[in-house]
């Protein structure tokens, strides 16, 4: 399988009034990248952060700023957050389905990766048209809970579209995010998830820097199984 490991502790979960040297933290325990929720309080109930508090961030670290979009219009999004320095932007398929070619594009020229999300009661076969197409996504974020909220329960139903995507796509970055930690971990990297967006799991650990470490050996022994 021609990918790497990227363990991505969830921002939503660190001390946001110190944000800064909350990433820090987890860069030195070893994470690879940094995921930020970026919720609209429309597409989501929950309401979050945007453009200015990344580009605050970036002034702080030269991390992977991997930026999950949970809002109805991403691409009003594109131009403030590629100024703000994201690295990742990954938009919701739900919401994008008649000009997701013109956002990727969009995307791309403004210096991000694009990434694709659904959501646990959207069919997997909606973000085949994304991975297919002549400019397509880079990652597909699989979630493993209902996007929104923090703390929620791993939903294993959804490792299936995982192990779909994986059979179909074996180059492709694929994410997973919700309920993810030492008891889930497996099951997500034996279905094949290479990204692992960790919350609570890690910010609440003893000792985060053994839980990132758990995490990216799982993937690796699961991708020499495969």
């Amino acid at each position: 399988m021609g990918v790497t490991p990227k363990i991505a502790p969830s921002m939503l979960s660190s001390d946001f009034a110190n944000l800064a040297s909350e990433a820090k933290r987890m860069l030195d325990f070893g994470a690879d990248w940094l995921h930020m929720d970026i919720m609209d309080g429309h597409f989501v109930p929950n309401l979050t952060i945007g453009a200015p508090v990344i580009e605050s961030l970036r002034k702080h670290t030269k991390a992977y700023l991997d930026c999950h979009l949970m809002v109805t219009n991403p691409i009003d999004y594109v131009e403030p957050l590629g100024k703000a320095g994201a690295s990742g932007f990954t938009f919701h398929v739900e919401v994008s389905k008649e000009n997701w070619q013109e956002l990727i594009q969009k995307i791309k020229l403004k210096g991000m990766r694009p990434g694709v999300a659904l959501k646990p009661g959207t069919p997997i076969e909606e973000v085949y048209p994304l991975i297919n197409s002549e400019n397509p996504v880079e990652m597909v974020l699989v979630m493993t809970v209902e996007p929104g909220f923090g703390g929620q329960k791993f939903m294993p139903e959804m490792m299936d579209k995982v192990r779909v995507l994986r059979n179909k796509y074996p180059s492709l970055d694929i994410e997973v995010d919700g309920g993810l930690g030492p008891s889930t971990i497996d099951v997500a990297a034996s279905a094949g998830a290479n990204c692992i967006v960790a919350g609570s799991s890690v910010f609440g650990a003893p000792e985060p820097a053994t839980v990132i470490s758990l995490m990216r050996k799982s993937v690796l022994e699961n991708q020499e199984k495969s």
